[in-house]
């Protein structure tokens, strides 16, 4: 199972401070562009763990049928083997001595 850890949370992105120099970026505009990298973030985390957790759900259903299906073919031998034994008994007592003339 592939479970990547991120290496930055949105908290960490809200809360970078970034290095004023001389001719520095101007800060309105790197903190609205932060606000949108947060939010896409997020949405990134919400979604991973929504698609992590359908994985896992999956995986376990996957799991589940493939053990079913092991004992299926089991089960319907004896079925198909009583079916059978069933069948021959009704011939016998039906038909009787006749069928083996």
């Amino acid at each position: 199972m592939i479970d990547k850890k991120l290496n930055l949370t949105a908290k960490e992105i809200l809360e970078k401070d970034f290095k004023q120099g001389f001719r520095g970026y101007d800060q309105d505009e790197v903190d609205k562009f932060l606000d949108l990298i947060i939010k896409d973030y997020e949405q990134f985390q919400k979604e991973y763990e929504q698609l992590m957790q359908e994985n896992n759900r999956l995986r376990k259903e996957l799991q589940n049928a493939s053990e079913q299906t092991r004992r299926v073919p089991t089960a319907s031998m004896n079925l198909n083997s009583d079916i059978l034994q069933r069948l021959s008994n009704l011939e016998k007592h039906v038909f009787g001595s006749k069928l083996y003339e």
